[in-house]
């Protein structure tokens, strides 16, 4: 037997609490690549282009941080002269195919479009790790590329995005006064709780395991959570914002939009629910798409 602090221990006990300590600082060590992993955004590859809807396009590759490029394709109004721009951002996971009924949608409505791969999705290069307020970098990196193109009235630009891809428009927004509007689809009120919703989905409970995560990210992305989180940023927004949620969204219930709009600073703030839509509300809202096209219409000016 050995004492320590007046107390007698047994080798065993010692051999056991050396590997304790051990293995905290073994998960201290591998619980940022176990994190950086878990959140680490899957990358599919466009199939198709606007060509297959019988859209007129280019590709282009747009400038972004660290030297690093954006794949997106853009595909100018049919009126000729500087047009009305609308830049399309994917959510999570998603790539700029994903958003071509919408470009279909708004290039029948007179208007121009982009749309947009995030880095590390689609063909956009890759990065260390994804975030949300990296997906608003890319945005705004992309809204100044559009600003000088000879076919944009760099006055008249908005900017739609879905989940992720939403949150990111309106932190963009709330960073750009100069935007004529935002279209924000199913989006989150604070990114922290949605962490928590997919991490008790998994049985990870939040305290200490959960916490800590949260931490860590908030370090990683550099922005506190609060900071960053839809509830916060749609109070800076200046210009019209038109948030669009299903009612059967099972990934964002609807309970969030009507959060977000309950908290808004402006009149200026639209909430449409659609019924029977889901997360993935892109046809829902081809279905109904009037009212996208007239809340834009407005927003630039347009008769």
């Amino acid at each position: 037997m050995n004492g320590y602090g007046g107390f007698p221990v047994s080798q065993s006990l010692v051999i056991a609490l050396g590997l304790l300590v051990g293995l905290i600082l073994l998960a201290r060590l591998a619980a940022p690549a176990l994190v950086r992993r878990g959140f680490r955004a899957p990358r599919r590859f466009e199939q198709g282009s606007p060509a297959d809807l019988g859209l007129a396009y280019r590709e282009v590759r747009i400038p972004t941080v660290g030297g690093k490029q954006l794949f997106g394709w853009l595909i100018p109004s049919a009126a000729p002269g500087p047009q009305p721009m609308v830049a399309v951002l994917h959510g999570w996971g998603g790539n700029a195919e994903d958003m071509l009924p919408f470009a279909t949608l708004l290039h029948r409505g007179g208007l121009g479009v982009l749309l947009l791969d995030a880095r590390n999705h689609g063909r956009s290069d890759a990065e260390n790790f994804s975030s949300m307020p990296r997906f608003a970098e890319d945005l705004q990196h992309a809204i100044d590329w559009l600003a000088g193109q000879p076919e944009v009235d760099a006055a008249r630009l908005a900017v739609l995005g879905h989940s992720v891809g939403a949150a990111a428009c309106l932190l963009a927004a709330s960073r750009q006064p100069g935007l004529a509007a935002v279209v924000s689809i199913s989006a989150f009120t604070h990114p922290a709780e949605m962490m928590r919703l997919a991490m008790a989905a998994h049985h990870i409970p939040y305290w200490p395991i959960g916490r800590w995560v949260i931490g860590y990210v908030q370090r990683a992305i550099g922005h506190r959570l609060d900071d960053i989180a839809p509830l916060h940023t749609l109070q800076a927004i200046r210009c019209p914002v038109l948030l669009v949620h299903g009612d059967q969204d099972r990934t964002v219930p609807v309970a969030e939009a009507k959060i977000l709009y309950a908290h808004r600073s402006s009149d200026a703030v639209q909430l449409w629910v659609i019924p029977g839509a889901d997360h993935d509300s892109v046809e829902a809202i081809q279905e109904h798409g009037e009212r996208l096209l007239k809340f834009l219409d407005q927003a630039f000016g347009r008769p």
